[in-house]
């Protein structure tokens, strides 16, 4: 039973990766006659084409010539074995396992809808040089007044009571708020650590970079509602010529996901979608309008605040 396990993981990751790597529908002939032979597998074929679209998905830029053939070559191996996992499959038949077609069918729809988000996003303008120097100017404290905060945080179960007593605890030690909790039955956790501004959610970080040392600010967020205190505080500016490139990758992927979001909307409008079974009297969850702010593990306990 491991053994059969271990061939329908080895087959479905296959599969999926097969599917990647197919440049597009047509016979097996003419897919080849564009592509060098890697090696032989049996009858089967590993081309270069496969090695170099795996070696595509790897970040090789610093790497040297020698180091990147030498990945070719492990690629190759990881191919070949793959290859031949496929092979026992095929011949145990796991390939008309309802399990492994399952999962067949649910790589070939994420590929598609990947691929058709990377169509949508294609022709997108990149964000000129004076919309990113525009950004840099807007958003002083990610870079030319951007601060590395030394911080202590609680973040709570959200409810209707829970923002206004961390409000109310907002100017005490961290452990009565920890004590206030506990009595209200509110479940909490709590840490200390060091965020730079670009680790602070985008719409609370204006508000925290007013705050002075020792002061705290109370604010609800994608992980619950927080109470967060700034011990101490440090200036590390960001200068425009670093700050351009990541603008332009940011601004670049915030228009994409825009730009995904307004065509999955109309896409929806216009479609028929009927919920069936369970799902039928439930109200379907409205997405977020936009992305929640990143938040950041804070990986030194206070102690006793548990």
């Amino acid at each position: 039973m491991q053994a059969k396990s271990i061939y329908r993981a080895a087959l479905a990751l296959a599969l999926a990766s097969a599917v990647l790597t197919l440049p597009a529908c047509g016979k097996k002939s003419e897919a080849k006659v564009a592509t060098q032979v890697a090696a032989k597998v049996g009858s089967e074929e590993i081309s270069v084409h496969q090695v170099n679209q795996m070696l595509a998905r790897m970040n090789t830029s610093a790497n040297s010539p020698e180091a990147v053939q030498a990945l070719s070559r492990q690629v190759l191996e990881n191919l070949i074995d793959q290859q031949l996992a496929v092979d026992e499959a095929t011949e145990a038949k796991l390939h008309r396992s309802p399990e492994v077609v399952a999962q067949i069918e649910a790589a070939k729809r994420e590929i598609l809808a990947r691929a058709y988000v990377q169509q949508l996003t294609a022709s997108l303008p990149k964000p000129t040089e004076e919309d990113q120097k525009k950004y840099y100017a807007d958003n002083p404290a990610l870079f030319a007044e951007r601060r590395v905060y030394n911080v202590q945080e609680i973040v709570a179960r959200p409810g209707p009571a829970t923002l206004e007593l961390l409000n109310a605890h907002a100017s005490k030690p961290m452990e009565e708020v920890a004590a206030a909790l506990k009595a209200a039955n509110i479940p909490f956790s709590g840490g200390s650590g060091v965020r730079p501004a670009e680790q602070i959610p985008l719409n609370v970080l204006p508000r925290v970079r007013a705050l002075k040392d020792g002061q705290a600010l109370a604010f609800s967020g994608g992980q619950g509602d927080s109470l967060l205190r700034v011990v101490s505080s440090q200036a590390a500016p960001v200068a425009e010529a670093d700050a351009l490139p990541r603008i332009e990758k940011y601004l670049s992927n915030q228009r994409a996901s825009e730009a995904v979001a307004a065509q999955i909307k109309a896409l929806r409008a216009k479609s028929s979608i009927s919920y069936q079974g369970e799902f039928a009297n439930a109200a379907p969850t409205a997405a977020p309008a936009q992305p929640a702010a990143p938040q950041t593990v804070i990986e030194k306990g206070v102690a006793g605040l548990k």
